[in-house]
C-alpha cells in the first residue's frame, strides 16, 4: 500500500521525523512511504534517512498558505498513485485535506500537539476552523496518547473517527559494552558512579531549569553525574547558570547536540522533566535502551512511564530530587525497572508493531466494515 505522508517541512527537530522510525518498519507491514514536504529543505538529515530507508521524497517548495501548493501536490500524488493521504501537523492537515477532496481519496491525520489553552479570541476562531476542517475532510484522526483523544475528543465534541495510536521508535538493538565505556568515560561518569541524560529540546517549557534545581539539592556524597544533550534557545542560558553554580559545575554537563541514542545506552537513569509533552519520542528511547526515567507527570509522559519502568513525580523540583536520591541507593530496582522498560517498549512502542496496527488503521479507512 502506498501512503503519502504530508509535512510541513522535514526539520531534524519536528514531530514529522518519527515517519523515519516508520520508513524502517515499512516492509514488513507492507507499506511504501512517500513524504512531502510542503516548504524548507528536503535535503535534511531526516530527508536523507527516509530516502535510505525506501521512502520517496518530495518537496514542494511553497510557502505553507501558497494557493501553488494544492495542484503542485495533486500533481505529483496523481503520478505516484498513492493509495489514501496521512497527514501531520496543521498546516499538512489543512493542504491535505483539500487534497483528499480533490484526489477523491481518504485522509488520515495524527495529532501531534495537544493545543488546550488559546492565547486569545484569534486563536480560538483558528483551533474552532481546524477541528472543523478535520471533521469535514478527515476520515480518521490518530491521537497518540489516551490524553490527547480525551482532549480532542472534548475540544470537538465527540471522539467520532478517533483512535489511539502511539507512535513507535526503532529498535536500537544492543551497544557493545566497550563502547558504553567509552560513552561513559567521554561524559565523565566515575567508575563507582551513576550516569543520568535528559535529552529535552532547551526550550520554553521544557522544565531544565526546575531539573537544575533538584540536581543542586542533591547530596554532596550523591553517584549522580547528570547530562543535557540537545539544543534550543535556552542553552546559553543554562549554561551560564550552571558555570556560576559550584554545586551544579562539579555534577553537571553539556554534551554536545547529537543522536542521544548511545547516551542512553550507557546511561544509569533517563530525566524528563517537562511541564508540557503529548508523547515525547525520546522517553520511548529510554524504555527501548532498557533504562528507567523519572518523568513529570504531564501530557502522555505517564502512558509511557509506568511505576514499573520508573517514577512520575508532580512539578517540584524537591520531588525529582528525592526520586534520584531513592533509585541512586537501590541498584536492585534500577535494573529491574530496566528490565521492565524494555519489555513494555516491545510490546507498545517497538516500530515494526506500530507499522503493523497503522496498517489496520488504513485498511479499515479503505475497506470500512458497513454499520
Amino acid at each position: 500500500m502506498r501512503v503519502a505522508h504530508l509535512v510541513d517541512t522535514l526539520h531534524p527537530d519536528g514531530s514529522e521525523t518519527g515517519l523515519v522510525a516508520l520508513a524502517g518498519a515499512a516492509e514488513p507491514a507492507g507499506l511504501e512511504l512517500v513524504v512531502v514536504a510542503i516548504s524548507g529543505n528536503a535535503n535534511t538529515p531526516p530527508a536523507e534517512r527516509l530516502r535510505r530507508s525506501g521512502a520517496t521524497v518530495v518537496e514542494l517548495g511553497v510557502a505553507p498558505w501558497d494557493p501553488r501548493a494544492l495542484p503542485r501536490a495533486a500533481e505529483i500524488l496523481r503520478g505516484l498513485d498513492v493509495a489514501l493521504i496521512h497527514t501531520h501537523m496543521p498546516n499538512a492537515d489543512v493542504l491535505g485535506g483539500a487534497l483528499g477532496a480533490r484526489l477523491r481519496i481518504p485522509v488520515v491525520s495524527t495529532l501531534h500537539l495537544i493545543h488546550d489553552e488559546p492565547a486569545d479570541r484569534l486563536d480560538r476562531v483558528r483551533r474552532t476552523a481546524k477541528v472543523f476542517a478535520r471533521k469535514r475532510f478527515v476520515t480518521r484522526s490518530i491521537a497518540i496518547s489516551e490524553l490527547q483523544r480525551d482532549w480532542y475528543a472534548r475540544v470537538a465534541g465527540s471522539g467520532h473517527g478517533l483512535v489511539v495510536l502511539p507512535d513507535g521508535v526503532t529498535d536500537p538493538g544492543p551497544v557493545p559494552p566497550e563502547a558504553i565505556s567509552r560513552i561513559r568515560t567521554r561524559l565523565g561518569a566515575a567508575d563507582d558512579g551513576l550516569l543520568a541524560v535528559s535529552a529535552a529540546p532547551m526550550r520554553r517549557g521544557k522544565g531544565q531549569d526546575m531539573l537544575l534545581d533538584a540536581v543542586a539539592e542533591l547530596p554532596a556524597d550523591s553517584p549522580w553525574t547528570v547530562v543535557l544533550t540537545g539544543d534550543g534557545p535556552l542553552r546559553a542560558w543554562l549554561e551560564a547558570r550552571v558555570s556560576r553554580d559550584d554545586a551544579l559545575r562539579d555534577r553537571l554537563l553539556f554534551a554536545p547536540h547529537e543522536d542521544p541514542a548511545g547516551m542512553l545506552a550507557a546511561a544509569d537513569l533517563q530525566l524528563h522533566t517537562t511541564r508540557a509533552d503529548a508523547m515525547p519520542s525520546v522517553v520511548v528511547r529510554g524504555l527501548a535502551a532498557g533504562v528507567p526515567a523519572i518523568v513529570t507527570r504531564v501530557g502522555g509522559l505517564p502512558e509511557i512511564v509506568t511505576r514499573d519502568t520508573g517514577v512520575v513525580v508532580p512539578l517540584d523540583a524537591g520531588a525529582i530530587t528525592a526520586a534520584m536520591i531513592r533509585l541512586g541507593g537501590d541498584d536492585a530496582l534500577r535494573a529491574e525497572m530496566g528490565r521492565a522498560a524494555r519489555a513494555r517498549y516491545l510490546e507498545r512502542f517497538e516500530a515494526v508493531g506500530w507499522a503493523k496496527r497503522l496498517r489496520e488503521v488504513y485498511d479499515a479507512v479503505l475497506d470500512p466494515v458497513p454499520a
